[in-house]
């Protein structure tokens, strides 16, 4: 005889099964009490089009991701994928373009580059007996220098052809989120339904006794590696797309990212654990994260610091729940090992902890942006970097002139990645922001974000950069290439014409780094008496700057003249040459930094290009609001540059 089943028993079953599908899964409940929370406190986060960003822009870590799952479940490690996946894309790029290879040929090595890349992990793993952190790590570093090697430190365009993995399918679907699931589909599969799949779960539980059972288990990481190498190939294949440009220095820190989506998924460092679904649940944490605060307008410093407690939060609350002996299904679908269901007033608390947590979080950041109004103008600015005091400067610049206007200026900091400076500008687009400042990353790499904002009718002003093939209002900036051949004609002056140069260029494939490099090599070709002896990067960075120049003096002994690309390589040097700055050997730094003119003053820093950064983030600012307004503005906006030297620094200062 059927049973008759009342609606209300119905309903409470459908409700008993979700919170039962919550709380066997703290990632996903993390995910659900996020999503909530950011819809409350921005009205802009839950919309088609934004919703659709948090999926582009958790595309790439997630590719990535599916493809470290492997190796985790097997209990091993991979640091390489970001600089696998910066290589990828660099070869691709390369023989389709330099080397006259046809796209499809171009695909197929660029797709062999990573799977090559994995494979030569898995020999040093298994066969070499190196620890898969130690093997990757030296991959990492090796991949990224061939992609600096292949590309000369230059980006370079990428096929028109396969960009179009970054396009949208209808005009509303992109194209990377399709690509996402269809990997994240064959993960699961590799992961339920294949021999090596099951060899992964295995190696992971206990590597001994698999060997013992039979198991080939050197064979068998050989493919782990080669696969998670493929997906690496795969994800900067679809990250070069979306920048229409593969970057030498793409994809840096993706690996920790990738790392962390897994783990907050519910795998297990120790092995044994985990699954494609979760997987894909912690990459759209992350991208919920991201995507979030900068529609908070929640200050870039600060970003880190959130995403780094809700990280450990996850990861911790996921450790409590395994111990309470509610752990993640085995790769048999099974519930448990008694398969009994764990108490649910336990879990329950710790959901509601979780809550609480997040909410905490989340109300923090309602009550920092409280006194927003909504009413006035809002403008966002992206920044290529703030851990440089010329982007800092710029920065307070642009939000003295805001106050002055009594507009709302959101400012984020791209840290120096492309692809995170595009999710930024997609972010600002979708928030409806009346005009848009970016400092670009890369002048290439910024057109396909920028033309997403020209269609939508906002305008962008550039500053310090140009954007290439988008539309700017106006391009507020100093003349890199005029400042590199006025350093070039003050130090060959000091030195009389005549002596060994030493150049500290800034971060290889960064438009600020050719520019300045560019006019100073044609302003020297004045001096023949004057030889550049070496040429080097320390990334703009002080210390970095101090190594190099260290490192060169043991080469170099001789040399009589220093030009750095900013203050800050500058500022390493001096204390590299210690007494020698300023008497015997002088420097020339760029951007006019207040170190690098305290440094003027006092002697050691011969002379410094200054752009006047504040005096360029206000014109920038100004420029944008005119635009928003709908007002006439120049399509140029230059700040003048000025040589500082002891002579003048305390009227410049």
């Amino acid at each position: 005889m059927a049973t008759e089943t009342h609606p209300g028993t119905a309903g409470a079953s459908g409700a008993s099964a979700f919170r039962r599908i919550l709380l066997d899964n703290g990632a996903l409940s993390a995910l659900v009490v996020l999503v909530v929370a950011m819809s409350l406190l921005s009205g802009d986060f839950l919309t088609t089009q934004n919703l659709l960003n948090v999926g582009v822009q958790a595309a790439v870590t997630a590719i990535l991701a599916f493809g470290v799952t492997f190796v985790i479940v097997s209990a091993g490690i991979d640091l390489s994928v970001g600089s696998v996946a910066a290589l990828s894309a660099t070869v691709l790029a390369w023989m389709a373009t330099s080397a006259g290879v046809p796209v499809w040929l171009a695909l197929i090595l660029a797709v062999a580059t990573g799977i090559a890349c994995g494979l030569v992990n898995g020999v040093l793993i298994s066969y070499g007996k190196l620890p898969p952190f130690i093997a990757t790590l030296a991959m990492l570093s090796i991949g990224r220098g061939l992609s600096l090697v292949i590309s000369q430190g230059s980006p370079i365009a990428f096929p028109d052809s396969v960009s179009h993995l970054g396009d949208t399918l209808g005009g509303w679907l992109p194209v990377p989120v399709i690509v996402m699931i269809v990997m994240g589909l064959i993960t699961a599969l590799i992961l339920a339904r294949t021999y090596i799949g099951r060899s992964m779960y295995a190696i992971g539980g206990n590597e001994e006794a698999a060997r013992l059972s039979g198991l080939r288990v050197k064979r068998q990481k050989l493919a782990i590696y080669a696969l998670s190498g493929l997906f690496a190939a795969a994800a900067g294949i679809v990250l070069a797309s979306r920048l229409s440009s593969a970057q030498p220095q793409a994809a840096q820190g993706y690996e920790l990212d990738a790392i962390a989506a897994v783990v907050i998924g519910g795998a297990s460092l120790s092995g044994g654990v985990g699954k494609a679904s979760g997987t894909l649940i912690g990459a759209l944490i992350l991208a919920v994260l991201r995507n979030g605060l900068n529609l908070l307008s929640v200050s870039a410093f600060w970003q880190q610091v959130v995403i780094g407690v809700v990280i450990a939060l996850a990861v911790l609350l996921d450790t409590l729940r395994r111990k309470a002996g509610s752990g993640p299904a085995p790769a048999s679908g099974a519930s448990g090992s008694s398969g009994k269901p764990a108490k649910k007033g336990p879990q329950a608390a710790k959901i509601a902890i979780a809550v609480v947590l997040v909410a905490a979080v989340v109300g923090g950041i309602s009550y920092v942006n409280s006194g927003s109004s909504s009413a006035r103008t809002k403008i966002g600015l992206s920044l290529s970097t703030m851990n440089n005091p010329f982007f800092v400067q710029m920065k307070a610049g642009a939000q003295q002139a805001a106050r002055a206007a009594d507009v709302d200026l959101t400012v984020t900091d791209a840290q120096n990645d492309a692809s995170q400076q595009a999710n930024q500008i997609q972010n600002f687009t979708s928030e409806g922001m009346k005009s848009i400042i970016i400092n670009p990353v890369d002048s290439d790499a910024s057109g396909p974000s920028v033309r997403t904002a020209n269609k939508a009718d906002i305008p962008v002003v550039a500053a310090d950069r140009g954007v290439n093939k988008a539309k700017t209002a106006t391009l507020v900036a100093s003349d890199n290439i005029a400042g590199g051949k006025l350093a070039a004609q003050t130090l060959a002056g000091k030195l009389g014409g005549k002596g060994k140069v030493v150049v500290l260029q800034g971060t290889a494939g960064t438009s600020a780094a050719r520019e300045r490099g560019q006019g100073f090599a044609e302003g020297i070709k004045a001096y023949p008496g004057i030889e550049v002896v070496a040429e080097q990067p320390a990334d703009f960075d002080r210390t970095k700057g101090l190594d190099v120049m260290t490192n060169l003096l043991q080469s170099n002994p001789t040399v009589n003249g220093v030009f750095a690309e900013n203050d800050e390589m500058a500022l390493g040097a001096v204390k590299a040459l210690g007494s020698k700055a300023g008497t015997t050997v002088p420097v020339v730094g760029f951007d006019g930094t207040p170190d690098g003119l305290k440094a003027v003053a006092a002697g050691t820093l011969y002379a410094s290009v200054a752009q006047q950064p504040s005096l360029l983030g206000k014109l920038a600012v100004q420029n944008a609001i005119a635009a928003s307004q709908g007002k006439k503005v120049d399509p140029t906006v230059k700040v003048p540059v000025k040589v500082v030297t002891k002579k003048n620094v305390a009227d410049f200062s």
